[in-house]
C-alpha cells in the first residue's frame, strides 16, 4: 500500500490499476463521511466497481473490501484524489465524480457530510462547482430521486 500513496517511489510512474484503487477508496470515505455505512452502500460501490471494469459481483465485493481496508489507513482525501487526477483525463474524472454522487445517495438519505466531501473531491479533481451539480443533478434523476 504504501507505494500506492507515493512513499517508497514517489517518482514510479503509476500502474494503471493505482486510479482504480484510489477510486474505489474514495468511493468507500464517501459512504463513511457520515459514521453511517450501510449495506446499500456497500452495494453500490459493488456495482459501480463492477461497471467500471467489467467485473463479477464477487470480484467486485473483494476489490471493495481491500478498499475499505485502505481508505481505513489513508491519512487524507488529497492523496486519493492526486492519484486520480494523475492517472484520468478531465473529461473522464466527471464518470468519477458521478460514482461518487451514486454513493452520496445510495441509502437514500441526504447526509451533509458525504455531500460536503463529495464537493471537495471535485475541486481537487478540477471539476468547477457548476459542473459537480449538473452531474449531481443528473445522478439523481437517474437514481429517481427529487433534490
Amino acid at each position: 500500500m504504501s507505494r500506492l500513496f507515493g512513499q517508497e517511489e514517489p517518482s514510479a510512474p503509476l500502474q494503471s490499476q493505482d486510479a482504480e484503487v484510489a477510486l474505489a477508496a474514495m468511493l468507500v470515505r464517501v459512504a463513511r463521511a457520515d459514521d453511517r455505512y450501510t449495506k446499500r452502500e456497500a452495494a453500490r460501490i459493488d456495482q459501480i466497481l463492477a461497471r467500471r471494469r467489467g467485473l463479477d459481483m464477487s470480484e467486485a465485493a473483494e476489490r471493495r473490501a481491500a478498499a475499505e481496508m485502505i481508505e481505513a489507513e489513508a491519512p487524507d482525501t488529497v492523496r486519493f484524489t492526486r492519484l486520480i487526477k494523475e492517472r484520468i483525463a478531465l473529461e473522464d474524472r466527471t464518470g468519477v465524480l458521478a460514482a461518487l454522487w451514486e454513493v452520496t445517495y445510495a441509502d437514500g438519505k441526504r447526509a451533509p457530510e458525504e455531500e460536503s466531501l463529495v464537493r471537495l473531491v471535485a475541486g481537487l479533481l478540477g471539476i468547477n462547482d457548476r459542473d459537480s451539480g449538473l452531474i449531481r443533478k443528473r445522478v439523481l434523476e437517474d437514481m429517481g430521486i427529487k433534490d
